[in-house]
């Protein structure tokens, strides 16, 4: 049988389809994937994750979204991190203002199926992006999480703290994250 050809959307066309589906989808070049439901690790660690920053940034500048929160990459790839960030004032794709264009911080909680393009990817796209300066892998699996961080000459640095006695300065929202808070409500 031969395999049909795939059909290319546009940008419009996506966003269109996306603000009607009941359940959400990336873009990415013209092609639309379906988001796969979260683990119950992942659940766990994203609303330790939620419940640290949150009452953190409460009276600052800068604004927590969580994963319902699409970001526009450039590269053409629209996204829904599990946490974005910005500290300056909020630009969006449009008047929906559901379409974020300027995070400065992104958290991925890493799941089996997605790690690879995750790691690959996905953050080079984020890279590219002249609003980010940190990008925040967790394993759901392990006590471990990666900081991807720009630096003032524009390049980057891996930072890694593994364990739950592990921190890791999270510079663009002022925040040291705790390891063993972060996995503290997540089981086994």
């Amino acid at each position: 049988m031969p395999i049909p050809p795939k059909t290319f959307v546009t940008p419009e066309e996506y966003l269109e389809l996306e603000r009607k589906a009941e359940h959400k989808s990336e873009y990415y070049n013209g092609e639309i994937f379906a988001m796969a439901g979260a683990s119950r690790r992942h659940n766990a660690i994203a609303m330790q994750l939620y419940g640290l920053i949150g009452p953190h940034l409460r009276g600052k500048k800068c604004r927590a979204y969580p994963s319902d929160m699409r970001v526009l990459v450039p590269g053409g790839l629209y996204t829904y991190p599990d946490l974005s960030a910005t500290c300056e004032e909020g630009r969006f794709a449009d008047s929906q203002v559901d379409t974020l264009l300027n995070p400065s911080l992104i958290i991925e909680i890493l799941s089996h199926s997605t790690e690879r393009y995750d790691r690959g990817t996905k953050v080079k796209l984020y890279r590219a992006m002249p609003s980010v300066n940190e990008i925040l892998l967790i394993s759901q699996d392990e006590f471990d999480v990666d900081l991807y961080r720009r630096q003032d000459d524009a390049t980057w640095t891996v930072i890694n703290a593994i364990g739950l006695e592990g921190s890791i300065e999270l510079t663009s929202i002022g925040y040291t994250l705790q390891l063993r808070e972060l996995y503290e409500n997540v089981s086994e």
